[in-house]
């Protein structure tokens, strides 16, 4: 199965096309079958009583940041599916909605930087060596978030910020209500730019498939909860983190 799919230029030279969408049956059955058998592995275990959800409550996620997530998480299915869709045979009129939902997502994403340089505190979510510890000592707790959460959050800003960037320069290449579509680009430089969006967005669908798995299971309802209220009980905090490590202004 190839990965990159080529054309010949107006000169008659082998350029790249982009991505070969064949992998996107090889990346759905990979992610279903990780979640398979993690879910197999899990349901094998004896499983822990759960922490009560009654009782003090300590915030977890601030409604702006609340706000951002599903904001995002919204304009990337919006993308997911107005891209994939007539890929796939799904033949609709999508490419205002795509590049619309495109610039929503890069807003919220620009938005979310400047408060996480300015407003929040960017170690919690910084991946440090002590964190791989948590791995293989499970009497070690996390702070405000485990190493999968920040592995999970590193994951998807690189492939949203290689999303967004590759997707503003076709975004230049198309007609809007600003501009006429241009050739700027010579058709090689577009197919690195095609291949590099597809290759993310493939690489998105498996990690956001995971997330959305993740966020489901039984055991993980109270933080899927925390971004829609802000908030875990005090039990909740003290079965799954170190409180000494939660930051003292969500205490």
């Amino acid at each position: 199965m190839d990965l990159v799919t080529y054309k010949n230029d107006v000169w008659g030279r082998e350029v790249i096309l982009g991505v070969s969408w064949d992998l996107l049956w090889v990346v759905i059955v990979a992610a279903f079958v990780i979640i398979a058998v993690h879910a197999v592995v899990v349901g094998n275990r004896k499983q822990k009583p759960r922490p009560s959800s009654e009782g003090k409550r300590i915030e977890r996620h601030d409604g702006k940041d609340r706000i951002f997530h599903w904001v995002m998480a919204g304009s990337v299915i919006v993308l997911l599916i107005t891209g994939i869709f007539p890929i796939v045979g799904i033949e609709f009129s999508w490419l205002t909605l795509h590049w619309a939902a495109g610039l929503v997502l890069t807003a919220s994403v620009l938005f979310h930087i400047v408060r996480s340089l300015f407003w929040q505190d960017r170690s919690s979510m910084s991946i440090h060596p002590t964190d791989l510890r948590e791995t293989v000592d499970a009497s070690r707790k996390p702070g405000k978030y485990s190493i999968e959460q920040k592995g999970m959050h590193l994951a998807v800003t690189v492939l949203v910020l290689l999303v967004i960037g590759s997707g503003l320069v076709m975004f230049a290449m198309i007609d809007t209500p600003w501009w006429e579509r241009t050739n700027a680009l010579s058709e090689a430089t577009l197919g690195w730019v095609f291949l590099v969006h597809g290759l993310s967005t493939l690489a998105l669908i498996g990690v956001i498939s995971l997330h959305i798995y993740f966020a489901l299971r039984p055991e993980k309802l109270f933080y899927t909860r925390s971004m829609i209220k802000g908030w875990i009980s005090e039990d909740e905090l003290k079965a799954h983190h170190d409180p000494e490590k939660w930051p003292e202004d969500s205490a």
